[in-house]
């Protein structure tokens, strides 16, 4: 987490500077080639050229600062209908909504929950699956995704 704090405190600055809200980062180190993928948005939506005007902006700063040790790919883009979820604002924001959460760590002997986003609670989301409610620790969760809803 130290590393993804490190290149928020980077990135952040940019991002708002342009007149975007910076959704979330993720950085997936995998040898001598990582990724970090950048999740920018805005009330009026996203373009693929806003995307790729954040990344030169982002990229000329993360040369300078040079924080990634190893060769990286720099992504950025929208957050989509099936965003990820980085903060618990984020997850409040959508309580009643679908959920798809992977944890770092087994919790009740499973790592995986799909259900409904029922709550937070003292820095815990609240998923119920099937008629069973969950409280998933945030900073144990590895991923969590929004499962849109086409009806």
């Amino acid at each position: 987490m130290a590393k993804i704090d490190e290149l928020t405190d980077l990135i952040e600055p940019v991002v708002i500077g342009m007149g975007f809200l910076l959704w979330g980062v993720e950085y997936i180190p995998s040898g001598n080639y990582s990724t970090l993928r950048i999740y920018i948005d805005h009330e009026d939506g996203i373009q693929v050229d806003q995307c790729a005007d954040v990344s030169r902006q982002v990229s000329a700063v993360l040369d300078v600062e040079d924080p990634i040790s190893s060769n990286y790919t720099l992504e950025v883009s929208s957050p989509g209908m099936d965003r990820p979820l980085f903060t618990l604002e984020q997850y409040a924001a959508y309580i009643g909504e679908w959920v798809d959460i992977k944890l770092r760590y087994a919790f009740e002997g499973r790592r995986k929950f799909k259900g409904v986003l029922v709550g937070i609670e003292d820095g815990d989301v609240i998923v119920q699956v099937d008629k069973e409610e969950f409280l998933l620790p945030i900073e144990s969760i590895d991923r969590g995704r929004i499962i849109p809803n086409f009806n």
